[in-house]
């Protein structure tokens, strides 16, 4: 599909927040997929993986998910000084801010005439982290979660009360779970630690382990691994398609 490219504001507590929309140019309407980046924010891999989800048939969101601390339209560079803002503010960002940003989002999209009215959830690293609390709001239906870092250790946002990981039991959507074997932030005592919880509160997910490193969806860089990536993508678009498109 043909895909057409605007940058939207949508009101959250604390201000505004800066989003961009993909979505295809066809006529119809199409399911929301909100897509969170890594701790760099809307660099050109996140764009990239936005473009070739909306590709498919779908509307995607990315957010900037620090637009309470940076100004709008900042990106992060892949390098040590990028990381070490990251990882700062990542610890520094309240929990609620990401999910008052979700239900914005929702809210902004249920007014889209393009929209359908189903949502999912995608997201690298840390925004394998929010795509899988995003399941916390009952809109979300659907949920691919790459390599998401902090769930295990419950170490994301300063407000432990509102912990992922303890909440996992409210979770009612469906899970894509989605790990590198070689991924030293994510050890497999912290996979195993999920996939029992995962289990033992009776959710419903499929879970795929790869010999790869942290961050291979990247397409830039030496951790990229292109096959794999795309195997990742089509069990994205697989179960988008099964879960929002009906």
């Amino acid at each position: 599909m043909t895909i057409i490219e605007e940058e939207i504001k949508v009101s959250v507590p604390k201000g505004s927040m800066n989003c961009l929309v993909l979505k295809p140019k066809e006529d119809g309407q199409y399911p929301v997929l909100v897509l969170y980046s890594e701790i760099f924010q809307l660099t050109g891999p996140i764009v990239r993986s936005a473009a070739m989800m909306a590709g498919h048939g779908f509307i995607v969101v990315v957010p900037e998910i620090y637009h309470e601390h940076l100004e709008a339209g900042t990106v992060l560079g892949y390098d040590d000084e990028g990381k070490n803002i990251g990882n700062d503010l990542k610890i520094k960002t309240a929990m609620s801010n990401y999910d008052d940003g979700l239900s914005a989002i929702i809210k902004e999209m249920k007014q889209d005439p393009k929209a359908c009215g189903t949502f999912g959830s995608m997201g690298f690293c840390l925004g394998g982290h929010l795509a899988f609390r995003a399941a916390l709001n009952p809109e979300i239906s659907a949920i691919a979660s790459f390599y998401g870092t902090d769930i295990h250790s419950s170490t994301l946002g300063p407000d432990c009360a509102c912990d992922t990981f303890a909440r996992i039991s409210e979770m009612e959507a469906e899970f894509l779970m989605v790990w590198g074997r070689q991924d030293p932030h994510i050890p497999q005592e912290g996979r195993l630690k999920i996939y029992q919880e995962l289990c033992s509160k009776d959710r419903n997910f499929t879970w795929h382990e790869f010999n790869a490193v942290h961050a291979f969806m990247r397409d830039e860089g030496e951790r990229f691994n292109p096959s794999l990536a795309a195997q990742g993508y089509q069990l994205a678009v697989d179960l988008f398609n099964r879960k929002l498109k009906t």
